[in-house]
Order: C-alpha cells, then structure tokens, then sequence
C-alpha cells in the first residue's frame, strides 16, 4: 500500500505528463471536489442548527400517530 505522499507524487507525476488543457481541466475538477465538500459541511451545519426549531414542529401531540408509521 502506497503511502499518501507516494500517491501525491504518483498524480504529480501523471498531471506534468498531461498537455496544458487537461491540467486546467485536472485544476478545475479539484475545485469541485473541494467546494462539493464544503457544500456538504455547510449542508450539515444548516441542519445541525435547525433541529431545535423543527424539533418543537415535528414532536407534538397531533403528529404523534405518524411516529408510528
């Protein structure tokens, strides 16, 4: 098993093999996975936060019967 900065070596290596429109491409598509996790973290902080106010919604007597479905 490669350790991880063998494998950054190993993609180092692969994008300096790449002509410059795919580095751009390779560059771009980083961003994305960076800012989809940061999607996600925001996503789960928003919902973290809004627990309490849904909470005080979501568990009352009325609804109740749907608990059990």
């Amino acid at each position: 098993m490669r350790t991880q900065h063998q494998q950054e070596q190993a993609i180092i290596e692969k994008i300096r093999a790449l002509p410059p429109e795919r580095v751009a491409e390779v560059e771009d598509f980083v961003d994305f996975l960076r800012m989809r996790g940061d999607d996600r973290r925001l996503t789960r902080a928003a919902t973290k936060l809004s627990e309490d106010a849904f909470q005080k919604i979501w568990d009352n007597p009325d609804d109740a019967e749907y608990d059990q479905l």
